[in-house]
């Protein structure tokens, strides 16, 4: 088995026979690996869920990256360059190991993250679009770091943005910004806002759950 590079759980399908799709799960500043199996037990059944841990620890649990807060406070902040671009490679080559690992669908790789997660995730697909097939960005933004970048493979990218119109912590003109920057350079977008704060409710994650299983059947 080749090395994960990030600590991980990895659940796989009741019914495994061959190669599955999967999606790799990014979770938020100060969770863990763990805290976003709860949504993911809802996804679609034949789906490997490969739950990655960030790599520093903070407040019992972990962090993608130090804030720079040079902007003016938290809902202004932007990850640290330095910090951002460890964890991105990182991830990056979790994904490809993990692929190799657990015999994963290479074509049918989705994202799904939450706030850090999120942005982590946004970016991601901007690096190497044709690597994912389709990603799920709740409660993050879009960092300056990738704002401009539209890459081949970017058009009909099939993205889910979801935002908290309570959101205190990623206020939801941040997310919005990200949609429409993804409306921009040609991806296939679908906007979620919904009344809480910096959390998944239960209408969310149906929305949530809807646009994976409809990305699933596109390819079964």
């Amino acid at each position: 088995m080749t090395e994960i590079p990030l600590e991980h759980v990895h659940v796989a399908p009741d019914n495994e026979s061959g190669t599955a799709p999967a999606v790799f799960v990014l979770h938020g500043r100060g969770a863990d690996e763990e805290d976003l199996l709860p949504v993911a037990r809802h996804l679609p059944d034949g789906l490997h869920v490969v739950s990655l841990r960030a790599p520093d620890p903070l407040q019992g649990g972990y962090t993608w990256y130090e804030l720079d807060l040079s902007a003016g406070g938290l809902e202004a902040s932007q990850p640290d360059a330095a910090d951002f671009r460890r964890s991105l490679d990182l991830v990056a080559e979790s994904v490809d190991a993990a692929v190799e690992s657990y015999d994963l669908d290479s074509d049918r790789l989705g994202l799904l993250g939450f706030s850090q997660g999120a942005i982590t995730s946004l970016s991601l697909v901007l690096e190497d679009p044709d690597r994912y097939a389709w990603i799920v960005a709740l409660h993050g933004y879009l960092a300056d770091a990738h704002a401009d970048l539209e890459p081949d493979g970017i058009e009909d990218k099939p993205v889910f943005v979801g935002a908290g119109a309570g959101d205190r912590v990623i206020p939801e003109s941040r997310s919005a910004a990200a949609a429409d920057r993804f409306d921009e350079i040609g991806a296939a977008v679908t906007r979620g806002s919904y009344p809480g704060g910096h959390g998944i409710g239960q209408q969310e994650l149906s929305d949530v759950v809807a646009f994976v299983e409809s990305q699933i059947a596109k390819h079964e």
